[in-house]
């Protein structure tokens, strides 16, 4: 049968030496290297990127149909709207998340919590909410833990908080934004690679986040506590002058955009809003100069700088590494990869939805206990999770979840995993300007990321109960009972 027709259309299968395995192996070979320099502790966004160029050549190398035929399906894929869709929203929420951070928001959320006078435990539940609440609102999980770990860590530390916990606290209240946010990139990757809109997504899993959520505030609030402050009260003092509580007025454009994300505006339109709404307020209250959000310089490498140019930046890996694996994903549906794992899962699952929730659950739990950054396991993720869900017609907001809520949790959890490392070099960093903070191991840390534990938890009793199962009809919607052949 031929892979090619004479008039130029579409690349409709390709063949390869070891057959489907041997179309799955640009795929394996990221994960094995992604794996390889995780346990090296050298991984990166770029060095990713290289691995999975390395394996889309493996591919060509093992494709027996023409070679033209293989470049031709290889562009097919970089082309797939999913991966163009997830970039330019990554790029619109990037740009958002630095304007938030220009204007002070994590400055004043932490004033919220030195100024309230708590203490241990119930600092480090606070710290858990107010980190939940900045996740959200700038959709970075990455740039929470940075921010909480620079300013929320030794203030808890010097108020009584078990260092632990609240290292704890601050990852998980970094997945609690990351996987409920509108704009967070695991958030928009796990919608768009379901074929599924943005805010209905977020509306359906939010029972799931607020019943992780719940205990595990009750859970820093009652053990969260240590026996006696650590610090001096002249380190309160210099960690107070440098937190204003004017920057809690960035609050307004993120409730702005959720309010139109959620009311059914396209994410696009949500961020543009709140990039400017955002603008004013920075340069009214004197938060930031226009120069702080966008300025020229010749005399730099990097001649255009600002905060919305750091919003893009941040995500140009990312968006390059997203292209590459959905094009070594759909050379797997070329080459019958994906035909072959679906019809091995039927075999198994049969005709029991348990079965087939729990195998995407433990195909993504797989993924992210390989590669440390958790978008990146995601994108490997997604398009087993989609050929399992919809052969068995399982929701796509349904699917979504499933991905992005284990996802998020593990992808915080392991010690060897990306957010967990840049948090612990983060309070080392700041062990030079507080030399009494403790150094909380990563090895310590993993037991109390509590909403992490408790979200991985409750979509793997989802699975197994079918609690919150909804089938999808032939118009998209959801439907409580299994549509008929």
């Amino acid at each position: 049968m031929s892979d090619h027709s004479e008039n130029g259309n579409k690349i409709t299968s390709l063949h390869f030496r070891f057959g489907p395995f041997g179309a799955a192996l640009p795929l394996v070979f990221f994960v094995a290297w992604a794996v390889t320099i995780s346990v090296l502790q050298i991984s990166s966004e770029i060095g990713l990127v290289m691995g999975a160029m390395i394996g889309l050549t493996i591919g060509l190398l093992l494709c027996k149909s023409r070679w033209e035929h293989y470049a031709q399906g290889l562009f097919e894929g970089l082309s797939q709207p999913v991966g163009v869709v997830a970039i330019v929203a990554w790029f619109y929420a990037g740009m958002f998340s630095q304007v938030l951070q220009l204007g002070g928001l994590v400055e004043g959320l932490v004033w919220i919590g030195i100024a309230t006078g708590v203490t241990g435990g119930l600092f480090v539940a606070l710290t858990f909410i107010l980190a939940a609440v900045f996740s959200t609102a700038v959709g970075t999980g990455y740039g929470t833990t940075v921010a909480f770990c620079t300013l929320m860590f030794p203030a808890g530390v010097a108020t009584g908080a078990d260092p632990v916990m609240l290292f704890g606290a601050i990852l998980a209240g970094a997945v609690f934004g990351d996987n409920l946010a509108p704009v967070s990139d695991t958030t928009i990757v796990s919608a768009t690679t379901q074929n599924a809109d943005v805010p209905g997504v977020v509306r359906s899993r939010f029972k799931y986040s607020i019943a992780a959520a719940v205990p595990s505030v009750l859970l820093f609030a009652v053990f969260g506590g240590s026996s006696a402050p650590i610090g001096e009260q002249g380190s309160l003092s210099t960690i107070m002058n440098s937190t204003d509580p004017i920057g809690l007025i960035m609050l307004l454009p993120f409730v702005l955009v959720l309010i139109l994300a959620l009311s059914g505006h396209h994410l696009l339109t949500s961020l543009t809003w709140g990039i400017i709404s955002s603008i004013p307020l920075i340069l009214l209250l004197n938060l930031g100069t226009f120069s702080d959000i966008i300025h020229f310089d010749a005399s730099s490498d990097d001649i255009i700088q600002g905060a919305l140019i750091e919003g893009i930046k941040g995500y140009v890996n990312m968006a390059v590494l997203i292209l590459l694996i959905v094009a070594a994903a759909h050379l797997m549906h070329l080459g019958g990869t994906m035909q072959a794992i679906t019809n091995g899962v039927i075999k198994w699952v049969r005709s029991s939805m348990r079965r087939a929730e729990s195998a995407m659950w433990g195909i993504v739990a797989l993924l992210n206990s390989a590669i440390t950054i958790n978008t990146a396991a995601e994108i490997a993720a997604a398009p087993f999770v989609r050929a399992i869900g919809e052969k068995y017609r399982i929701h796509r907001y349904r699917r979504a979840n499933m991905l992005d809520a284990v996802t998020s949790a593990l992808g915080y959890i392991f010690p060897w995993g990306a957010p967990v490392l840049l948090g612990w070099s983060t309070i080392q960093s700041m062990q030079e300007t507080y030399n009494w903070l403790p150094i909380v191991q990563p090895n310590e840390v993993f037991p109390f990321v509590f909403h992490g534990w408790f979200l991985a938890l409750i979509m793997l009793i989802a699975a197994l109960t079918s609690w919150g199962l909804r089938y999808e009809g032939k118009k998209g919607e959801a439907l409580k009972e299994k549509p008929k052949e």
